[in-house]
């Protein structure tokens, strides 16, 4: 199978990718998309956080919380999920975020709002962490990694623990332990 294609200049952009070239090597970045989703979502002008979630964030299914408009809700899920492909910071809490989509509570919707302010600040993690009993449901720990090559980050995983913890420490053990 054979494309034509037409090569104007070097590539900039792809899929909603920023790729630049420099003597360092090639980057790939999101800073247009990111700066895109905070206009349509009307938070550009929202004061930055250091953090994506807050340490006294516990989300759960939060019956007795005001609906919110459940389109808007998804909406900014389905961005910050396409986001993920370059921002592991916040794959964490975007996922943990998913889970309340049907019908979304004004909690969840604060900490997706959280995750949009927190966007403003861009730093790049490399770490295995745990924490402990963080569902709320079943009291499971989520395991997080992030594995980089020099300074290249190369993959990233966030997951739900099989056993339940009974400390931090022992969730930050099973986390090393499975490491791949």
């Amino acid at each position: 199978m054979e494309f034509e294609m037409s090569l104007m200049d070097e590539l900039q952009f792809f899929l909603g990718l920023q790729i630049k070239r420099g003597p360092e090597g090639t980057f790939v970045h999101q800073a247009k998309y990111t700066r895109d989703i905070l206009k349509k979502f009307e938070m550009g002008d929202s004061k930055p956080m250091t953090t994506p979630m807050s340490t006294n964030t516990a989300l759960d299914a939060g019956e007795d919380g005001e609906v919110v408009d459940q389109k808007e809700f998804r909406g900014m899920i389905s961005s910050l999920l396409y986001l993920t492909a370059t921002r592991p910071d916040i794959q964490f809490m975007v996922c943990l975020c998913v889970h309340y989509q049907a019908p979304p509570r004004t909690s969840h919707h604060q900490a997706v709002k959280r995750i949009f302010w927190y966007l403003k600040f861009t730093h790049e993690v490399g770490f295995p962490d745990a924490d402990q009993a963080g569902c709320r449901i079943n009291r499971k720990s989520t395991s997080g990694t992030c594995q980089l090559l020099g300074t290249s980050l190369v993959s990233w995983s966030s997951r739900k623990q099989a056993s339940i913890s009974l400390s931090t420490t022992e969730a930050e053990y099973i986390t090393a332990a499975n490491l791949d």
